[in-house]
């Protein structure tokens, strides 16, 4: 039985982006639903049993019509082939207000074949053509609408996310309870689990993350935890396996060095449990490649252009999105011309930003030139750089940055 587990689609996302001449559509929606393509032809071909869509289908929790067509069409295709597919509600697939639907409840409205849907705690037996499997989907919770105002009165933030986190590993526990141990079954989550290491997704991150512990989801009834939510793919346990697929595709810089895809997993449904896992792999996607590259300018250099173009020569930035950070002497600064810097780019998909940072052993100040295309989270980012503030006290102050940047958007 061949299963494929992939999250965090994130259709929508369209930062370093042009518009294509073709499609009229963002150059960045196109790489996402590329990736999303090389997983759904792997699935066709290879003859997937099982697809599990660990949440996160769309960047935003309110999607336009057209990134809605474009999802709907790949799901269609997956349906069409007879290839069933658990669709878990994320983050950003849960509407801002309860009482409202999610994007995703259109394809259980419609009775769209093959589909399910994972909006809440529960166990599906689902058939497949090498025999039944049982996978229990676990959403992402809403505070508002897992813990009453009442349950939630007196208790500091950290309170809440712990009771959550025990109501939710009993939910489980009452789950597996009723599993039939002679069935394979599969957890197919939306969360956050202790532990995991995340990529830095300024712009992604929508709120605190209540956590789960391992010890939660690594039940003897299960046989494979398949997960969404953090962007890097990452291996937490082997007996059962839990598994973060990690996200298609690149959503900033932040995530320059993880490696993208999704995992095939294959259960032999005869086994005992322990055993069923018959072999995992981690399959790459063609993701877009982002390319950072750092230039030090010495006092003496007599012609630092040459300079910054040679070290940008060493790089392959072909197709990429770039970022240019220049540390320059403040004497040299103004002889750096951008203009040839852009010229030297010309190979690149797109130019994140050029910026210079002035060198001084008396100053701590900003001397930054920055690009149009920066976003807020970027020049915040700099600003805490020119602070000499350490990685976790910028990592602390992005996250609560990007928490109320996404609160004015909504």
């Amino acid at each position: 039985m061949l299963i494929l587990h992939v999250a965090d689609i994130h259709i929508g996302v369209e930062n370093y982006s042009t518009i294509d001449p073709e499609t009229g559509l963002s150059t960045r929606l196109l790489d996402f639903l590329k990736s999303f393509d090389e997983f759904v032809e792997y699935a066709i071909v290879n003859k997937a049993d099982l697809i599990l869509l660990c949440g996160d289908m769309y960047k935003s929790r309110n999607p336009t019509q057209t990134h809605q067509r474009e999802f709907a069409k790949r799901i269609s295709k997956l349906s069409n082939n007879n290839i069933p597919v658990v669709l878990v509600v994320g983050n950003h697939d849960v509407p801002h207000v309860l009482e409202r639907a999610s994007a995703l409840e259109i394809f259980g409205t419609l009775d769209v074949p093959n589909i399910y849907i994972g909006d809440s705690i529960q166990t599906h037996l689902i058939d497949t053509p090498k025999g039944s499997i049982q996978i229990i989907t676990l959403p992402w919770i809403r505070r508002s609408g897992f813990l009453s105002r009442e349950d939630t009165r007196d208790l500091t933030p950290n309170e809440i996310n712990q009771a959550i986190q025990e109501r939710l590993s009993n939910m489980i526990k009452i789950e597996t309870n009723k599993l039939d141990p002679t069935i394979p079954a599969i957890l197919a989550g939306h969360v956050t689990v202790s532990g995991a290491k995340t990529s830095s997704e300024q712009l992604m991150t929508l709120g605190r993350d209540y956590l789960l512990l391992t010890s939660d989801i690594a039940l003897p009834e299960l046989d494979y935890i398949a997960l969404g939510h953090i962007h890097k793919h990452q291996i937490l346990n082997k007996n059962p396996y839990i598994v973060y697929s990690g996200s298609l595709e690149r959503v900033d810089f932040g995530e320059e060095n993880d490696i993208k895809g999704f995992c095939a997993i294959e259960i032999n449904p005869s086994n005992n449990i322990g055993n069923r896992v018959t072999n995992f792999e981690f399959i790459p996607t063609n993701a877009r490649k982002f390319v950072t590259i750092n230039i030090n300018i010495s006092d003496d250099d007599e012609n630092p252009n040459n300079t910054i173009i040679s070290s940008i020569n060493k790089f392959n930035i072909k197709d990429s999105i770039v970022k240019i950070n220049i540390e320059s002497p403040k004497n040299l600064k103004e002889i750096i011309r951008e203009s040839e810097i852009r010229t030297s780019l010309k190979e690149a998909h797109y130019i994140a930003s050029i910026s210079t940072i002035i060198n001084s052993n008396h100053s701590n100040r900003l001397g930054l030139t920055y690009s149009s295309d920066m976003n807020p989270n970027e020049y915040l980012k700099k600003y805490f750089q020119s602070k000499n503030f350490d990685k976790n006290k910028i990592d602390t102050l992005m996250k609560y940055a990007s928490e109320l940047i996404e609160n004015e958007k909504e």
